[in-house]
């Protein structure tokens, strides 16, 4: 039985911005090997998969290296497909049953809305070669399940980082966040985030990296209801809301390409 394959453009309101994620909308489940061979295939960050489970769909996420604990552009992606294809009503909820429990989104006009669960990083020393890989004098440095946080001096850093991929990857975690105060007038605080442990040398917008960054920036700017850049080349906002021990995640996507996997695939 052919599968059907959608392209979304996640956290921007135009094509060929934000994050793309593939999602392929399953009726059946299908074993972890097919699912990173599709993964590869798609060669996106993230593919997702979706398969009818209760009240809601099982969601697993895939790069092309690994499947991940948490993936919050390749969700919106999800939730998009089912609000678009009319699998989903315009006020229902999408109840996704995951490897970090139950996430659910709602749509609001042009929005989605997403409820993530805090990933807050504790303080941690640096480790070695850290500042070396990142080329970036570190200001502060934490470190969650998944990642490691570190502040540098300046949005203009964040910008202009040149990493060593290699030295990154070494760490032996997900990725590394790097984030400062924005200086755009318009943004909270801006971010760039490096996954080379999970096949993806440098993710363009992250929504569970905002799951760090919303508890992070939260604590030193006083306040919950906050904006967030992820300066990448093709660059996206990501809206946070930090309501321990939840946050919650808002941006828009947009449909780029559809198609079906083969009977034989």
């Amino acid at each position: 039985m052919k599968q059907s394959v959608i392209q979304v453009d996640a956290f921007s309101a135009v094509p060929f911005a934000g994050n793309p994620a593939a999602v392929c909308v399953l009726e059946r489940e299908r074993d972890a090997k097919w699912m990173q061979a599709v993964a590869l295939e798609m060669n996106l960050s993230e593919t997702a998969f979706l398969v009818p489970e209760n009240d809601g769909y099982r969601l697993r996420w895939f790069t092309p290296a690994l499947e991940v604990d948490l993936c919050g552009h390749a969700t919106l992606a999800s939730a998009h497909v089912l609000f678009e294809s009319g699998r989903l009503a315009a006020g229902a909820v999408a109840r996704f049953h995951t490897r970090s429990g139950e996430l659910t989104a709602r749509r609001d006009g042009e929005w989605i809305e997403m409820d993530f669960p805090s990933e807050a990083a504790r303080p941690v020393a640096a480790p070695d070669g850290l500042e070396a890989a990142l080329g970036a004098k570190l200001v502060n440095v934490g470190r969650n399940r998944m990642d490691y946080l570190v502040e540098v001096g300046s949005a203009a850093e964040v910008r202009t980082l040149r990493p060593d991929i290699a030295a990154l990857k070494r760490l032996g975690v997900r990725g590394v966040i790097v984030t400062a105060r924005s200086d755009d007038g318009v943004h909270d605080f801006i971010s760039r985030f490096f996954a080379p442990g999970s096949g993806v040398d440098e993710d363009p917008v992250t929504g569970s990296a905002h799951c760090c960054l919303a508890p992070y920036w939260a604590e030193r700017l006083g306040r919950a209801d906050m904006a967030g850049y992820q300066a990448s080349a093709r660059g996206g906002t990501v809206h946070v809301r930090h309501r321990p021990p939840r946050v919650l995640l808002r941006g828009q996507a947009v449909t780029v390409m559809r198609g079906e996997l083969e009977d034989g695939a």
